[in-house]
């Protein structure tokens, strides 16, 4: 079974950057659409993004396109999330998952295999 683990994740001034790194278990991560998703305190859970299978194209959410940049390193099994220009309103815990396919609109319960996450706080 697929295992995928995050990492990256800190503490970061506003304007900063940082990348999320997601780390899978086997070396068919190209086959997998992937999505990164995030939590902030009491809100739900909201996709930034999600990238088809074999190098497809990315789909960003709204509130960071022109911000974060999805790119995969099949060498390592990993896809990587940049982040920059960051805002407070980033501050949640990010996730990434895997599935076939991202589907219409790509939601966490909705993916087979799905990441622990990592803590990205931003501060003013």
């Amino acid at each position: 079974q697929l295992q995928l683990v995050e990492s990256g994740g800190g503490l970061v001034q506003s304007g900063g950057s940082l990348r999320l790194s997601c780390a899978a278990s086997e070396s068919t991560l190209d086959y997998y659409a992937i999505g990164w998703f995030r939590q902030a305190p009491g809100k739900e859970r909201e996709v930034v993004s999600c990238t088809s299978s074999s190098g497809g194209s990315t789909n960003y959410a709204d509130s960071v396109k022109g911000r974060f940049t999805v790119s995969r390193d099949n060498a390592k099994n990993t896809v990587y999330l940049q982040m920059n220009s960051l805002k407070p309103e980033d501050t949640a815990r990010y996730y990434c998952a895997a599935d076939w396919g991202c589907g219409y609109y790509p939601v966490w319960s909705d993916f087979r295999y799905r990441g622990q996450g990592t803590q990205v706080t931003v501060s003013s």
